[in-house]
């Protein structure tokens, strides 16, 4: 048996990403910072029989919670396999008047918080002598410009840097690392914006956002031996708005 890691897990792509793995027979241990989302998704994964994991409630970027991963790490059955670092936050505010605080909030999470998860997995796979696929959740604004988003998109541009060059220090133990940026997703935190379907359908080529199912088939790509030989590269799932780039009106 398999076994998987995946953080940022209790809704959206990571819940997804979860029943998916899940589904195809493999352990997963999966992390979630609210309370109340993380009761109702391990709710859920149960009533649909899926129960071969293990939620830990904390937050992913917090030294605690890597201790109680190393813990799970020994504890459950399966070799792991690989990690998705789905854990994130998205700050908006405009650079004028961005502030410290939720800088350096974005940067505990989003930088320190992936940078010593991988760390933390590549030791792992590296001390275990186990061949591994790491797969980083980045975003379209690590290559695009989006108004109020420069701290958010400076994150995920280090987060795609940051993937090519472990290739130099993952590859001779036969980790692969890759990277995903999505672009507009329909989840439940951007469902909040009752016009971001209509406006993101309006500015997509293939005329709508992406549903969390795009997004976990990409990564579930990057996770398989299908990718074996595939590392340092970055794909972008986003309906081709890349290739325009217009901001939406809302």
């Amino acid at each position: 048996m398999k076994k998987y890691i995946v953080t940022g897990a209790g809704q959206g792509i990571g819940f997804e990403l979860v029943k998916q793995l899940l589904g195809q027979g493999h352990f997963v241990i999966w992390n979630e910072i609210d309370s109340v989302v993380f009761e109702q998704a391990s709710k859920e994964l149960n009533k649909h029989g899926l129960r071969q994991f293990i939620g830990i409630h904390a937050d992913a970027a917090a030294d605690i919670f890597r201790i109680e991963l190393l813990k799970v790490l020994d504890s459950s059955p399966g070799e792991l396999a690989g990690v998705v670092c789905n854990a994130g936050i998205t700050t908006f505010g405009d650079f004028w008047s961005y502030s410290k605080e939720s800088m350096d909030q974005i940067l505990h999470v989003n930088i320190s918080g992936t940078f010593f998860l991988i760390q933390l997995v590549a030791r792992y796979l590296k001390e275990h002598q186990l061949p591994g696929s790491i797969v980083v959740m980045s975003s379209v604004t690590g290559h695009q410009a989006h108004p109020d988003l420069a701290a958010y998109g400076m994150t995920k541009a280090a987060l795609n840097q940051l993937v090519q060059n472990l290739v130099i220090d993952l590859s001779p133990f036969q980790i692969r690392i890759n990277a995903i940026s999505p672009g507009a997703t329909i989840t439940e935190r951007t469902l909040q914006n009752k016009e971001y379907q209509s406006d993101w359908a309006e500015i997509t080529p293939l005329g709508k956002a992406a549903d969390v199912s795009d997004i976990a088939a990409s990564t579930l790509f990057f996770l398989s031996d299908q990718a074996k030989h595939i590392t340092g590269q970055t794909l972008v799932v986003d309906g081709g708005w890349t290739s325009v780039s217009p901001a939406p009106r809302h």
